[in-house]
This record gives C-alpha cells, sequence and structure tokens, in this order.
C-alpha cells in the first residue's frame, strides 16, 4: 500500500514534529538534571576518573573517590599496563588497550570493573593542553627530593632539587620523563605527586572558574563528560579537601608475560582489588571521627617456619594503603595463632586493620601518657609502629583461616 504525497508529507511533519517534540524534552531535562545535586541527595560516593593523555594514550591514570557528606577522600593509582580479561577484545591485554582518546567509555566501564565501582565523571588533560593549563594556574608545586640533569637527544631535562614552582613547559615534561634503568616505582611515585600538585592547584584556583570568561577558557583545556555548570560545582565540593592528606595507593599485582608483553596481574585474580576498594570506601563514609582515617603503620613479624611469608604479606597489606615500615622474623617460628597488637589507644584503627586478614585475636599494649609510672621500663623502638602483626600457623598468606 502507498501513501499519497499528502500523507507521507504529513507522516513526515510529524515526525519531524516528534523529533522536535523529544529534543526539546531532552534539553529541558539535561538542564534540569544535576548529576552533583543528584549525588549529594542520594548521599553517594563520587568516583571521578582523571587521566593525563600522551600521543593519545594515557600517560597516568587515577581514580579520585570523594564522598561529600565526610568531606574525605582516597585516590587509586591504575597502571597501564596492568593485565585483565579484557571483554571487548576477549584477551587478557593491558587495560590501556581499549583507552580511545575521542571516546573513553570503554576505559570508564573497564576500570570501574576492576575497581567494583561506577565512574561517574571523567577528566583527561592532554600533554599538549597541560602547558596551557599550568600556565593558566600560574604553576604547580612540587617537592624533588633529587636534583635531575639528564640529556634525552636534543631535550635536557633539568630540575633543581627542594620545592620548585613548575610551569607548563616543564610540567609536561616532569609528568612523562622516565631516566634509563630508573626505577619503576620511583617513576609511578614521582607521577603521583605531580598529580596531587595539579590537583591541589585546580581546588585552591576554583573561583575563577566562576568567572565566565575564564571558565569557557579552562573548559577548553579538558576532555570531560561534564558540563561547564557541573564541573565548578564539582570543584566547589573539593574545596574543603586536603589534598595532600588523601591518600592514593597503586592497584599492584604480579609481574607475569602474556603473549610477549610483562603485564601485571592483579592479586588473587582482582579479588584483592575490589576488597581494597570496599574497605577504602567503609573508610570514606564512616561518620564517627577517628585517628583510624590516618595510614597506620605497621611491624609485620613471621612466627612460622614458611619463608618469605612475612615479605609477601607486607605487599598484599600495601595494597590496602597500609604503610609497612618494617618486616622479620618473630621471637620464635611456632606460634599457632597470628595476632594482632596495637601501641596507640585506638581500637577501632586495630579492629579495622584485623578485619582485613579476618583476624580475632587482636591484644592491645598501649600505655597511657597520664600514667608516667608505667613508661619507667619502656623503650623507645617497642613503639616503632602502631600495629603489630606477629603471622601464626593459622594464616595463609590472605586470611586467618581458624582462631
Amino acid at each position: 500500500m502507498r501513501l499519497s504525497k499528502t500523507g507521507a508529507s504529513r507522516l513526515l511533519l510529524g515526525l519531524i514534529i516528534f523529533l522536535i517534540i523529544m529534543g526539546v524534552a531532552a534539553a529541558v531535562y539535561t538542564l534540569r538534571s544535576n548529576p552533583i545535586e543528584d549525588a549529594l541527595a542520594a548521599d553517594r560516593v563520587m568516583n571521578i576518573l582523571f587521566a593525563i593523555e600522551e600521543d593519545k594514550k594515557p600517560l597516568s591514570t587515577y581514580v579520585l573517590m570523594y564522598y561529600p557528606a565526610t568531606r574525605r577522600a582516597a585516590i587509586f593509582d591504575i597502571p597501564g599496563d596492568l593485565g585483565l580479561l579484557i571483554t571487548k577484545i576477549n584477551r587478557v591485554d593491558r587495560i590501556d588497550r581499549v583507552y580511545d582518546s575521542s571516546r573513553i567509555g570503554s576505559y570508564e566501564s573497564e576500570i570501574g570493573k576492576l575497581l567494583g565501582i561506577e565512574i561517574n565523571f571523567s577528566i583527561v588533560f592532554t600533554k599538549e593542553n597541560l602547558i596551557s593549563l599550568v600556565d593558566i594556574l600560574e604553576g604547580v608545586e612540587i617537592f624533588i627530593p633529587t636534583s635531575v640533569s639528564y640529556r634525552e637527544n636534543d631535550t635536557l631535562i633539568l630540575f633543581p632539587s627542594g620545592i620548585t614552582i613548575l610551569d607548563g613547559d616543564k610540567a609536561a615534561v616532569y609528568a612523562s620523563y622516565r631516566l634509563p634503568d630508573e626505577d619503576n616505582e620511583m617513576i609511578v611515585f614521582r607521577r603521583q605527586r605531580f598529580f596531587m600538585g595539579l590537583l591541589d592547584r585546580i581546588v585552591n584556583m576554583n573561583a575563577s572558574f566562576k568567572n565566565p570568561d575564564a571558565a569557557k577558557l579552562y573548559y577548553s583545556l579538558f576532555k570531560t563528560n561534564m558540563n561547564r555548570r557541573t564541573l565548578v560545582q564539582l570543584l566547589d565540593e573539593f574545596v574543603s579537601l586536603d589534598v595532600y592528606r588523601t591518600n592514593i595507593q597503586s592497584v599492584g599485582g604480579n609481574l607475569r608475560e602474556v603473549s610477549g608483553q610483562m603485564l601485571v596481574i592483579p592479586h588473587w585474580d582482582g579479588n584483592l582489588v575490589k576488597e581494597v576498594v570496599r574497605q577504602t570506601l567503609g573508610s570514606l563514609t564512616r561518620r564517627t571521627e577517628s585517628s583510624g582515617q590516618r595510614t597506620s603503620t605497621v611491624e609485620i613479624l613471621n612466627g612460622t617456619a614458611t619463608t618469605g611469608l612475612a615479605g609477601r604479606t607486607a605487599e598484599m597489606l600495601r595494597s590496602f594503603g597500609y604503610d609497612i615500615i618494617s618486616v622479620g622474623n618473630a621471637d620464635r617460628s611456632d606460634y599457632e595463632r597470628t595476632v594482632v597488637i596495637y601501641f596507640s589507644p585506638d581500637d577501632i584503627m586495630a579492629k579495622a586493620f584485623a578485619d582485613v586478614i579476618n583476624c580475632t585475636n587482636i591484644r592491645s599494649e598501649f600505655v597511657p601518657s597520664d600514667e608516667p609510672e608505667n613508661q619507667l621500663d619502656i623503650k623507645p623502638f617497642d613503639y616503632k609502629a602502631d600495629i603489630r602483626l606477629i603471622i601464626g600457623k593459622d594464616f595463609n598468606g590472605r586470611y586467618v583461616i581458624k582462631n
């Protein structure tokens, strides 16, 4: 059955009107919808992906988790050589293999699955735009522990030691350079410090984002899924955030060769990463004030005959953000039960630590400072860590399996 010209014209007109109505409805919804206010109303953690891009690939990637109700945040560093089963290509490969500089949705999705969260927002800085951004921000302050002087081809890499204000060109070099035979941990640490400095500067300069002309310029230097209004509101939320006190940790694993390339395979098939994230989210959303929010220092002693168990345990606990200050052997190698001993008054901190390994054998050796008579025989080295973990035979490398 063929439509007459009049009928066809009416159908076409109706379709056009329908599309106009849908477009107007979508525009109205977009104007009314406010992702930041929605997150605040839902009392949920905001997850923001930040990436510094070089040659259309991520040089560094970070996920900032921020809970508005407590004003707390945590940052996870996602290595580009992290090896995962990538759904899109159906094979184990580098996580940054799915990165598309024009559409990073697949990359966000893989990182979200890795961490067990939903990525709400993303902000990407290209290396070229980073230069302009840092100059507009009037530089990024960085502490450089050791001076650097190295020539690579025609480029001189030169950084003095101490506190330095990096301009745009210096910032781009600092965020990307790699010295020959340089330890990878040092590279990761340096790039993390740079990101923290950049984030701190953006947060402190957020007032300038509210100027329409300045906001337009800033916005042109980001690649983001937020409109200008949402970006300004997000930065407003960050005003009270102390960036340098925010815990940042790398997603780690075991280095293995897969299909001819070296990849970092997450511990325990990725389950450890998700558990670390769950623990972190619990800490961010806990509304009670506790000194347990700071990083706890831990001493690990191997009380078994299993060689290397303390070292492997230290690596695992670092994934949870704990500061492992020493690893060694206990006074004997026949401990039947694992024990957590804490030397601070914060039993919440100790219990949170013990929960990570499912240990219920917890003991306090805290001596109150208002009882000086109890401190006469205390040696300073007895209190070098907040927590001492003595590993017993009931520990399988991840959990205490019986108590």
